[in-house]
């Protein structure tokens, strides 16, 4: 499989870095309502950190705002047998270690807005397979996760928009490679728009 080049080019961080920093201007204000919404229903901490593989291999920490109860890690291993994503993933479609706003935060995607700052300190792109927790990175087949990690991970991808992304470990890896292979702004802006398009249709038809 050939990643296209335009995942090393110069365009495609400078389109990251402009984008977020002007999402992160532009939505501040939505931002800091639902920090305070967060903190007022679930207390501290806001935001959710956790340990994700990047390119080359090189740990990071994400941020999410927290939509999960704070032992919502220690709780995984109780709940695996709800698991409904194929190994090493971890997925439930009613977790219940939602709290607050947290399940509608998830469903609406407004949790990851964080990761605006991931994408202007250059550890992830708008664009990209999603970074896995270190532990489920190391669970991936060795040529699948060597191949991810030569890119930077991304918030959007043919994954995340797809319904079958769940289905299979087979499923997950073509429509991880099918994003990949195309690059461009265009192609950047498509991914992101159908992403988002995907979430808003997902969230009225529930």
């Amino acid at each position: 499989m050939q990643i296209h080049p335009y995942y090393f080019s110069p365009q495609k961080r400078t389109f990251d870095f402009a984008t977020a920093l002007l999402l992160l201007v532009l939505l501040s204000p939505v931002l800091f309502i639902l920090n305070l919404i967060i903190f007022i229903t679930t207390g501290r901490p806001i935001l959710f950190k956790q340990r994700r593989t990047g390119q080359n291999g090189k740990v990071f920490t994400l941020l999410k705002l927290r939509t999960m109860t704070k032992n919502a890690a220690m709780l995984k291993r109780k709940y695996q047998h709800l698991n409904e994503a194929p190994a090493p993933m971890f997925k439930i479609h009613n977790d219940p270690r939602f709290v607050g706003i947290g399940k509608w935060l998830a469903r609406t995607g407004l949790d990851e807005l964080p990761q605006l700052w991931n994408i202007l300190k250059g550890e992830m792109s708008f664009v990209g397979p999603r970074p896995l927790p270190v532990p489920e990175a190391e669970g991936l087949p060795p040529a699948w996760r060597a191949w991810r990690e030569q890119v930077k991970p991304g918030v959007f991808s043919q994954w995340a928009f797809s319904k079958e992304k769940h289905h299979t470990l087979k499923r997950w890896q073509e429509l991880e490679e099918a994003t990949v292979v195309k690059g461009g702004v265009g192609e950047d802006l498509k991914q992101i728009l159908l992403s988002i398009k995907a979430i808003l249709l997902s969230f009225f038809n529930r």
